[in-house]
């Protein structure tokens, strides 16, 4: 067994594989960019060398630092992790070449397997159902557009090296052929160093699903049963989850099947992903392979108890597997929710800043129900715009599906993060969702669900009385503590607060009277349906968690007090609770509301990113969904349009600037 491994990569994959190294007592060594250098990873491991300034390209996929790095540590292998250089056959070769082992599949099956032209072809000859497409290398847009053309329309351009759904986009017209091939190409070189786009035809409401496969150098190969990953939004996986609800035995046991014959004709020797589009009628056909570890792959870690990075490096250490297909056996469901730095309620634009608040739930088994938290970041840590915007990966297990989302959806209303924007708001209403709690999925279920985008539903009914509960409870806690404080308070006797108090939900408002009998409050509510409600609770100040009890179900909700009250968020809802005295409330609604600045003459950056193409000039004219410029953001490209018919009268930046969220781009006559 190895002594000493490189992980050549970072964040939560990296310290994902440093967990296991160590709990198998190999020592590790981390590398690192200028924009990490106070990363976690670096901290986890053993050692850690720098390779150079934060882009990608000058850093984490410069193969020559990476093995300097190994020789000036005498690391004897290296775990590329996924992303960067974790499918790059030269990097294989050239790590062999120096007499270092890749934690990873022999060169050969990432030659075969890994490019997706030249895996595409392996599966035909495998005799493996693929989908249909052009696997030559496309020249040109205009070939692009003359294949696209032959194909059919919706087309998907994929980029061949790709992955994460970087370079890949789906065109439903010429035009967007054109545009789509231009952004793909450019997305794969600057992600993957490797600007070759394949077509294929794009398969309408399809749900993806993938199979975990795992070979050893001895020929043994076995799947680990499927992984469905249908929950994306602009081809990038947002909830996974294993099993998969659309699968029979049957046609699970063929799609395994499938999988073990295509690794097996490369001969695959490593942990490794076969990935399907899937019919609802539960056809299926071959996407692509992954030759390496997955994002997901915790859910199927979770179903089957096996550590598959400690597999990983079991195999390349040349051990032989340690079970044959009949000995695999899956328990239970997980499901994984990605949480990344990015605004739900702009389109899901990055998110880049300090970590002010990170504090995720707690981890472990309760009751039958595990929790897992991976990730590459701690409180205080900085967002990079280098880098992919994924903070972690939060996974739940439970005897069953609905046991693993009520679990899940407890979960993210304990997850506090402050300091960036992030989606788990839009993640926990994803799982109040009934149509994905019914498991009816496909790849357009958020544009179907949200096609005006997201926005965190206001609380009605029984969900406001609970709310409004919290907020009086928060209220009574915050005025025991100022009775508490010596000197505050001028009376020398002891000040009472009313009793009779207003809660103001959004717009709405409640009329409540207040009680406190030991640890119990009583809060009643007048008017009609008039009810007392008991409300439980330990919450202090200083949490920015309230758990507790209303009604005598328990309820965990997010809470950032301000003045007069808090802002709430609970379950996909986000709501602003102000608690008055009565005439508070009657003096605040005489308030006059604050008028938004005019932008329609602007076009402001919705994204901190870096401009990457300016496509108009002063004084040019332009009309409605005219592309204006290009920001590039955590590794994707963003075509900014134009919303109306106007005249370009200034531009306040130029190419290659780094821009802030909301700064001035263009001003328009």
């Amino acid at each position: 067994m190895f002594k000493k491994i490189l992980i050549a990569n970072r964040g939560e994959i990296a310290c994902r594989v440093i967990k296991t190294a160590r709990r198998m007592g190999i020592a590790t060594v981390a590398v690192y960019s200028e924009a990490d250098s106070n990363a976690l990873h670096v901290d986890m491991a053993d050692e850690a060398v720098a390779i150079g300034p934060a882009p990608a390209a000058q850093s984490y996929l410069v193969m020559d630092n990476i093995i300097a790095a190994c020789k000036q540590t005498g690391a004897e292998a290296v775990h590329p992790g996924y992303g960067f250089l974790s499918e790059r056959e030269a990097f294989a070769r050239a790590l062999a070449d120096n007499g270092i082992v890749f934690i990873g599949p022999n060169p050969g099956a990432i030659a075969a397997m890994g490019d997706k032209i030249e895996s595409k072809k392996a599966a035909n000859a495998a005799k493996v159902s693929t989908v249909p497409g052009y696997l030559g290398v496309i020249a040109d847009a205009t070939h692009a557009v003359r294949i696209a053309d032959e194909i059919g329309y919706p087309v998907m351009l994929k980029a061949s090296a790709g992955g994460g759904g970087k370079g890949m986009r789906i065109a439903w017209s010429r035009e967007e052929v054109a545009e789509g091939f231009a952004r793909a190409t450019s997305e794969a070189k600057s992600s993957f160093g490797d600007d070759r786009v394949f077509v294929e035809k794009f398969i309408v409401n399809p749900r993806h699903i993938e199979i975990q496969v795992l070979g050893d150098k001895h020929g043994n190969v076995v799947y680990l049963g499927e992984r469905e990953c249908s929950i994306q939004r602009r081809n990038q996986k947002v909830l996974e989850e294993a099993p998969s609800p659309l699968l029979d035995p049957a046609t699970r046991r063929a799609m395994g099947e499938q999988a073990v014959a295509l690794a097996r004709a490369v001969n695959y020797d490593s942990a490794g992903t076969v990935e399907f589009v899937a019919g609802q009628d539960k056809s299926f056909f071959f996407l692509e392979m992954n030759t390496r570890l997955q994002v997901e792959h915790p859910v199927t870690e979770l179903i089957t108890g096996l550590d598959l990075v400690e597999q990983m490096i079991r195999v390349a250490a040349g051990e032989t597997l340690s079970m044959s297909q009949s000995d695999v056996r899956t328990t239970g469901w997980a499901v994984e929710s990605r949480i990344y730095a990015e605004d739900p309620q702009r389109g899901f634009l990055p998110s880049i800043g300090r970590l002010s608040t990170f504090r995720p739930p707690a981890e472990g088994a309760v009751d039958g129900v595990t929790t897992r938290v991976d990730t590459g970041v701690n409180e205080g840590g900085e967002i990079s715009i280098h880098y992919d915007p994924m903070i972690a990966k939060l996974v739940t297990h439970a005897p069953d599906r609905a046991g693993a989302i009520a679990a899940q959806a407890r979960a993210l209303d304990a997850f506090c993060i402050d300091g960036i924007r992030h989606n788990i708001p839009f993640l926990a209403a994803l799982m109040d969702h009934e149509r994905w709690k019914a498991g009816r999925l496909s790849t357009a279920f958020i544009a179907e669900e949200f096609p005006q985008g997201f926005s965190p539903r206001a609380p009605t009914s029984e969900d406001a009385i609970k709310l409004a509960c919290v907020a009086a409870a928060i209220d009574h806690t915050l005025n025991a503590r100022k009775r508490r404080i010596s000197g505050q308070l001028k009376s020398h006797g002891s000040v009472q607060f009313q009793r009779s108090r207003a809660v103001i939900l959004g717009t709405q408002r409640q009329d409540i009277v207040i009680d406190h009998d030991g640890g119990e409050l009583q809060v009643h509510f007048e008017g009609p349906g008039s009810r007392a409600i008991a409300v439980r609770s330990s919450w202090t100040p200083v949490h920015r968690v309230w758990r507790g009890t209303v009604d005598g179900q328990s309820l965990i909700c997010q809470v950032r007090t301000i003045f007069n009250g808090a802002e709430l968020t609970w379950r996909g809802m986000t709501t602003t609770a102000r608690v008055y005295t009565r005439r508070e409330a009657d003096l605040a609604a005489l308030m006059l509301k604050k008028k938004a600045a005019d932008t329609t003459k602007t076009l402001l950056c919705p994204m901190p990113g870096l401009l990457k193409a300016l496509l108009v000039s002063p004084g040019q004219e332009v009309r409605a969904g005219d592309p204006l410029c290009i920001v590039e953001a955590m590794k994707m490209e963003n075509m900014l349009r134009a919303e109306r018919d106007a005249v370009v009268k200034s531009i306040f930046c130029a190419e290659g600037d780094s821009l802030a969220v909301d700064a001035t781009i263009i001003e328009f006559a």
